[in-house]
């Protein structure tokens, strides 16, 4: 009996559900973080009300929040101060944990890596699905929150004690789920990298890798050494709060006008120390994926070879070293000395050359092409200056003397969330815009997708830009009023443009999931390699079978060989010998 005839076999649920291909978990991975994405944009969208209109009952859904059938938290029809908290901690959770980690990571990686370095599956296919139902578990757990007494967790998507310790019943489930989602993901990393070392195709050296490829190396390597340390936090605080311990219980703590007992010889900035050894580097676990997939579709609808590919590919491995040293510039307000300050600054700043170096090469790439503007394209190129902006917000952040008035403002929520909404997230638009014929065989709808991105380009920034200037303006990040003090109240003007401009951002969302699942049955039918690109996921046919390929492909050429002098097509394929 053939492979492939036994795979014909296998029943629905064993094929679809509980399944070890790499494709069919990576589209789970996909779908699962889109959902996610969606119930953290909603969580947003309560709270920019609360800022906009302070006090105010939601329209619509304030009937239905003091309806009586929601958990007792959210049973007022407005979104009154501890609901406000519940929601900004699991709002930061649901997108970072939940959303754009497993949909870059989980999802393009998985689907992605096996086929661009020419192998069948993953190394552990049961590993990979043992991966995804881990974190899907992990995502549950965590969302079980909302309906225990006093609802999710509210100290914040950081979880700082001591307040965290003696947070809501949540906090316990917001850990569990953390454990769960850590051990995801090392376990998808292994995977990543045992794939990339030991599976690829004859011929393609570690120089002939696509530049994704190599930033889910690099990606993959980072969870693996910095998320041990947070999910031993995870643990710690975990048993500081349902065994008794004092990991981050300093000595002499007061609660309620009565001295803590079991307080006595932790430390709370321990904490943030192990937390943030991830946190930072998290942000190039979000940022390194997007920055693989802009790079595919640049060269791609350039038609050009990418300008200086083994500078790119040194950058990412540089940015991969130097996130573990950054850590601390999140915590100068700590009083950690000068000393220790200083380092940090400086290699804050050292960290922002290679990021420069990619935008570099992909402008001069963009340079002199004979540019294919299409929507993958749009979203490519935008991601451009957003994530350059992001980077450039967060110097002032990087240096003690403007971190002091900066930090804990909303300047600090604008800086990042460029890196994170219109950087990452654009990326990763462009990614399923551009990879979606091959997962399913029609294209996306053009006409709307331009919409999508235009709407999305113009109100993220109406959304996210304000934010510096209210951050510059002093206004304090987590207040559930921000008109309580007058510096707030005389901008409160620019709350209302943002939340405004959020609610259009969902709106054109829509557009997205309506052309998603519409596509599915109703886009464009495509061939093999709609895009003409070099690369050897497009060697497969469409969408690709169980073990990918027809045959072993063999590789003899550079991942991005397109307009080479003397060839009547404008790309050379990786797998065809010239």
């Amino acid at each position: 009996m053939s492979q492939d005839h036994h795979h014909q076999e296998l029943g629905f649920i064993q094929k679809y559900i509980f399944s070890v291909d790499h494709k069919v978990i990576g589209v789970q991975y996909g779908v699962t973080a889109l959902i996610f994405l969606f119930l953290g944009f909603c969580m947003m969208m309560l709270m920019r009300w609360q800022l906009a209109y302070p006090g105010e009952e939601v329209p619509i859904l304030g009937g239905l929040l003091g309806s009586g059938w929601l958990p007792d938290f959210m049973s007022a029809g407005d979104v009154d101060a501890s609901t406000y908290n519940t929601l900004g901690a699991m709002h930061g959770t649901v997108m970072i944990f939940l959303g754009v980690v497993p949909l870059g990571v989980g999802a393009f990686g998985n689907y992605l890596v096996p086929l661009q370095v020419g192998a069948p599956d993953m190394a552990f296919p049961k590993l990979n699905a043992a991966s995804y139902w881990t974190y899907f578990a992990g995502g549950v757990v965590m969302m079980l929150g909302f309906f225990m007494p006093g609802g999710a967790a509210n100290s914040g998507w950081t979880s700082y004690p001591p307040l965290s310790i003696f947070a809501s019943n949540g906090q316990t489930v917001w850990l569990v789920g953390m454990v769960l989602l850590i051990t995801s993901s090392l376990l998808g990393s292994v995977n990543i990298i045992v794939t990339i070392i030991q599976l690829r195709a004859p011929g393609l050296s570690f120089f002939k890798l696509p530049f994704f490829v190599w930033a889910q190396l690099v990606t993959s390597f980072i969870l693996l050494l910095a998320f041990p340390p947070l999910e031993a936090a995870g643990v710690l605080q975990l048993m500081d709060r349902v065994a008794g311990t004092s990991f981050f219980l300093p000595t002499g703590l007061v609660q309620s006008n009565m001295p803590l007992e079991i307080a006595g010889g932790g430390n709370s900035l321990l904490w943030q120390h192990l937390f943030w050894f991830l946190a930072h580097p998290e942000v190039y676990v979000l940022i390194l994926p997007a920055i693989g997939i802009v790079t595919e579709i640049v060269v791609n609808n350039t038609r050009k070879p990418l300008y200086g590919y083994k500078t790119l590919v040194y950058s990412g491995i540089f940015l991969g070293f130097m996130s573990f040293l950054v850590w601390a510039h999140h915590m100068f307000m700590t009083g950690m000395g000068e000393t220790m300050s200083d380092f940090f600054q400086v290699t804050t700043m050292i960290i922002s050359i290679p990021s420069v170096v990619v935008l570099t090469v992909l402008i001069i790439t963009l340079w002199g092409g004979s540019i294919r503007f299409n929507v993958p394209m749009l979203f490519a190129v935008a991601f451009l200056p957003m994530f350059a902006i992001g980077g450039l917000t967060g110097l002032p952040l990087g240096l003690t003397a403007s971190d002091i008035y900066f930090h804990d403002t909303y300047y600090v929520i604008g800086h990042f969330h460029y890196v994170v909404a219109p950087g990452t997230l654009f990326a990763l638009f462009a990614g399923i815009y551009y990879w979606y014929p091959k997962v399913v065989g029609r294209k996306m709808s053009s006409f709307w997708g331009k919409i999508h991105f235009w709407g999305s380009l113009i109100s993220i920034n109406l959304v996210f830009f304000p934010m510096l200037l209210q951050g510059i303006s002093g206004l304090n990040r987590r207040m559930y009023d921000p008109t309580f003090y007058e510096h707030g109240a005389s901008i409160q003007s620019l709350n209302v443009i943002i939340s405004y401009a959020a609610w259009a951002l969902g709106l054109v969302q829509l557009i997205f999931i309506l052309n998603f699942f519409l596509s599915i049955k109703f886009g464009k039918k495509v061939g093999d390699n709609p895009w003409q690109a070099t690369t050897l996921e497009w060697a497969t046919p469409t969408p690709p079978p169980h073990g990918n390929f027809l045959s072993e492909p063999t590789v003899y050429h550079g991942p991005y060989e397109y307009s080479v002098p003397g060839r009547t097509e404008d790309y050379l394929p990786q797998h065809v010998q010239a």
